[in-house]
């Protein structure tokens, strides 16, 4: 008499085994995002900030294991794009509404809204060029990224919490050009690195490290400062982006005409 074989499985396949992890760690993400908005509501700004950061470090890990690991799906696709439309849209809005666009009336509310829908927007193109052909554009995105955006408006903020006061800053204008900047250079063509294929040559990998545990050690002891500086960092470097675009765009399109001009020649 043969064994009757087992056949409860806890997970029918090893592929839903695979997505599992990728898409918890989405779900702590968006948890993380939600969260931020009730420390806002209770004046915890320096939490709001913390918590958003935590969020988008998250959301730079999930995609990537889930590759690693061959986990990706299209729900985890679509569950990514959800979260950040929580974590860096809707839950930014929130905290810098408490902060200080609730001191400019509907004009304060109005600029919420359209950052929110320009998230929104951010989002739905990405998902329908990221089913476009591998090719060199995949070094940039079209436009600022939701993770990046939600953290330039947050900018104005983390300056007030690093103690800035050397200069008079007036908050109210800033806070105002920081989301209108930032909410058009989300729906922008505007390229930006999307530095998901930077290759590190082995010799390099040494200070790579020492670099990575350097930035993390002063974010734990200089939290905001490294957080603005970084913001501003990264204003800085998306006009070396265009250039670096429309350069490499040139290449190609050489390139293409010079393939374009043997293939006659050969006929």
């Amino acid at each position: 008499m043969e064994p009757q074989k087992n056949n409860l499985k806890i997970v029918a396949e090893k592929k839903n085994a695979r997505m599992l992890l990728p898409n918890m760690l989405t779900l702590i993400g968006v948890c993380i995002g939600l969260t931020s908005i009730r420390f806002a509501l209770s004046g915890e700004f320096h939490l709001a900030i913390i918590a958003i950061i935590i969020a988008a470090l998250i959301d730079g890990l999930d995609g990537r294991i889930a590759r690693l690991i061959k986990g990706t799906s299209k729900v985890g696709k679509e569950l990514d794009s959800l979260t950040d439309m929580i974590s860096f849209g809707v839950a930014p809005a929130f905290i810098m509404y408490f902060w200080k666009l609730n001191t400019l009336g509907r004009f304060g509310w109005l600029l919420c809204l359209i950052y929110v829908i320009c998230v929104a927007l951010r989002l739905a193109r990405f998902n329908i060029s990221s089913n476009q052909e591998p090719s060199w554009k995949d070094n940039f995105f079209e436009g600022v990224p939701s993770p990046a955006g939600g953290i330039l408006v947050l900018t104005p903020l983390i300056i007030s919490l690093t103690g800035f006061n050397y200069i008079e800053l007036n908050f109210d204008i800033i806070t105002a050009i920081f989301f209108i900047a930032t909410s058009f250079l989300l729906i922008s063509k505007f390229p930006s690195y999307s530095f998901k294929k930077i290759v590190i040559q082995r010799k390099a990998t040494i200070f790579l490290l020492f670099s990575i545990i350097l930035f993390f050690g002063l974010l734990l002891i200089y939290t905001f400062e490294v957080i603005a500086i970084s913001s501003i960092i990264y204003l800085l470097i998306l006009p070396i982006s265009f250039f670096h675009y429309r350069k490499m765009k040139k290449i190609h399109e050489n390139e293409k005409i010079q393939d374009e001009e043997d293939l006659e020649d050969e006929l």
